[in-house]
């Protein structure tokens, strides 16, 4: 029985050429393609525009008509895409584990935090492209709803809290993908897991008087406002993102770093 050599690197003149790392900007689009190429992408991905649309057209029918501004559509049709969002983020982790692939994905690119980094920036793009869309369709809802020159009232200061909804969103999909390595798991958790920390908040009143400290549905509810955060707000709202996305985003990244890659 023969075995074969191992393959050597391709040489130029007798020299060997130089191995090219693999740039993060084809890792990002590698990761894009992975979130759009899938079934239960593709359908998350409608599931999110249909529930969008369905928020501002109730919106537009049933919400009051003074409420019915450009900032008003966006912020409707907002809350169905950070509902779903995360979960398109969770599956752009976890799909190394649950589709078998991880083995192929650190061996192309064995450098771990790029490939985090990839995975977190593609799930950024996305959000951000959702939310883009989202304002042009908000736009339009306005126009149809004619509501006066008042209703195109959007400031930088508006669309910064739209954003910024937006981002911890999928980051916190990230993460919990990340920390998790389990698509069940970290979906189950991403819904379980506001649902107990909102019947903690409604029921102890203890608990109520302090909850935009570690809360972050509390700790976001300013953003759908128009109303500038005071200081305090905003460091409600730093640390309730660094308890619910930076630790588990850091505690997920160590972990990774210490799997061992086994899938194939």
């Amino acid at each position: 029985m023969t075995t074969a050599s191992p393959q050597r690197p391709a040489t130029v003149r007798g020299q060997e050429a130089p191995v090219r790392a693999i740039p993060v900007r084809r890792l990002v689009l590698v990761e894009l393609r992975k979130a759009v190429d899938t079934r239960s992408g593709l359908w998350l991905l409608a599931a999110i525009g249909v529930a969008s649309l369905g928020a501002l057209v109730i919106f537009g029918v049933f919400g009051p008509a003074e409420e019915r501004t450009v900032y008003g559509f966006a912020g409707m049709a907002l809350l169905p895409q950070t509902f779903l969002l995360p979960v398109l983020g969770i599956l752009l982790v976890t799909s190394e584990w649950s589709a078998r692939a991880g083995l192929v994905t650190f061996t192309l690119e064995p450098r771990r935090g790029l490939v985090v980094l990839a995975k977190t920036v593609a799930a950024v793009v996305l959000g951000l492209a959702g939310l883009a869309l989202l304002l042009v369709v908000a736009g339009a809802a306005t126009a149809l709803a004619g509501t006066g020159d008042q209703a195109w009232d959007l400031g930088a200061r508006d669309l910064g809290h739209l954003v910024l909804l937006q981002l911890l969103a999928v980051l916190q999909g990230v993460a919990f993908g990340l920390l998790l390595m389990n698509s069940t798991a970290a979906i189950v958790l991403y819904f379980a897991l506001p649902v107990a920390m909102n019947l903690l908040v409604q029921f102890v009143a203890a608990v109520r008087d302090h909850a935009a400290w570690f809360d972050l549905a509390t700790s976001q509810a300013p953003l759908y406002t128009q109303a500038p955060l005071t200081g305090e707000q905003w460091a409600q709202l730093g640390a309730t993102a660094l308890l619910w996305v930076g630790l588990p985003l850091l505690v997920g990244y160590l972990r990774l770093r210490r799997r061992e890659i086994t899938t194939a």
